[in-house]
């Protein structure tokens, strides 16, 4: 579905049905007499469809609940955003809910099969890590889990949602998107009482669990290798991210960029093999950068490797340079050095868990995506991005590999 198309029905369409569905729990509420208390955390479902990164970086905050709950972990995604949760396994397949997204009479349909799944898994705690999405606290109110947790603007204006979020926390865009998450767990495990996160968090509890990479899958990928590149003999594997979602297309560094950084690791370094990573539907998108290089260890990976073999294949590599997306948190399950490019959105709140360095410049508009905006910007010269040289970039890979030497 249409990004726009979504936001502009979760807007006109979400505001109205938030607003008649509070007062409908409201009325329920009342009738049955039913009191607010401590959120009964045995069956917790975590709601989060969009955003295949968050769904790794919420994964400290989901363990925590796991281990001090104890709690059976639900949790309710795009089909197409699912795989994301099997990098870690902290949830069972069994457990997890996947939502069509492509038409809006699949989705109403898989509303309904939500109602249904909810109850017959008797959830009672339902947390919404969306950043104030109408149409995932409408999934809370007909959830039927008596505890609702979520962001709330409290003092700040706009973002309705209406009432449905009855443990709310006051989302604070100043720190990173990990300790908003872990604010939500900790005011699930009742350690505030007020819309205000005041409870601490330490860097400890947002330590990243790292995948098990089994010896096999790694064999297979480097297969899969060989087959790209016959002349591989174990050099070091560099990989290129060059693509991101079509969520925010803004992040995407020009691929002229690309090619120049391409271009200078491979004539700096006899030792190392560039690999272009994507989905299928970027191959070509791929092989635009690899065509400008030019250059036979410059080989194009995307839609050769599936899902499944993406974190063998970055246990086996030296560092990938990326745009801000997926691949940057799937990676940070292993050690892999993870070189970000950041624009439209800022490394003080997304930046991944793991072995990962920024590159931002910090200009006075950035960031431009937000919450509040519901990550909509219609900036078309993206200076934040473009102007983010590619020598820069060059002179950090070189020092790091020279450092790997």
């Amino acid at each position: 579905m249409n990004v726009d198309l979504m936001r502009k029905i979760d807007r006109r369409v979400g505001v109205p049905l938030c607003f008649l569905l509070s007062i409908i729990i409201w009325i329920s509420a009342k009738i049955r007499f039913i009191k607010k208390k401590n959120p009964d955390l045995s069956k917790a479902l975590f709601i989060e469809l969009s955003e295949m990164g968050s769904a790794i970086i919420v994964d400290p905050a989901m363990r925590k609940l796991r281990s001090e709950g104890p709690t059976e972990l639900f949790f309710a995604i795009f089909e197409d955003n699912f795989k994301s949760l099997e990098i870690l396994k902290t949830v069972p397949e069994e457990n997890i809910f996947k939502m069509r997204s492509n038409g809006l009479g699949l989705l109403a349909i898989d509303v309904i099969r939500f109602m249904f799944w909810c109850r017959k898994r008797k959830i009672n705690t339902v947390i919404d890590l969306e950043l104030f999405s109408r149409f995932t606290a409408l999934l809370c109110g007909v959830s039927g889990a008596r505890s609702r947790i979520g962001f709330a603007s409290h003092h700040d204006e706009g973002l309705y949602r209406g009432s449905l979020i009855n443990f709310p926390v006051r989302y604070n865009p100043h720190v990173h998107v990990s300790v908003n998450f872990m604010a939500l767990i900790n005011t699930a495990m009742g350690k505030h009482d007020t819309p205000y996160a005041t409870t601490s968090v330490s860097s400890e509890e947002l330590i990243l669990a790292k995948a098990n990479v089994s010896t096999e899958d790694q064999e297979k990928v480097r297969k899969k290798i060989k087959d790209l590149y016959p002349k591989w003999n174990g050099e070091k594997l560099v990989l290129l991210n060059v693509n991101a979602s079509d969520l925010l297309p803004q992040r995407r560094w020009l691929p002229d960029n690309f090619a120049t950084v391409a271009r200078h690791l491979l004539e700096k370094f006899d030792d190392v093999l560039l690999i272009g990573t994507g989905a299928p539907k970027e191959r070509d998108y791929v092989q635009n950068v690899v065509d400008m290089v030019g250059d036979e260890r410059f080989v194009n990976s995307a839609g050769v490797f599936n899902f499944d073999e993406l974190v063998p294949l970055y246990s086996i590599s030296t560092l990938m340079l990326t745009n801000d997306s997926g691949p940057a948190h799937f990676a940070s399950v292993t050690d892999l050095k993870v070189f970000v490019i950041f624009g439209p959105e800022t490394p003080a709140l997304y930046l991944p868990l793991g072995n990962a360095e920024p590159f931002f410049l910090g200009l006075p508009c950035s960031p431009c995506v937000s919450a509040a905006n519901h990550r909509k910007t219609s900036c078309i010269t993206r200076p934040c991005i473009t102007g983010i040289s590619p020598d820069w970039i060059k002179g950090r890979l070189t020092e790091y590999l020279n450092e790997e030497h």
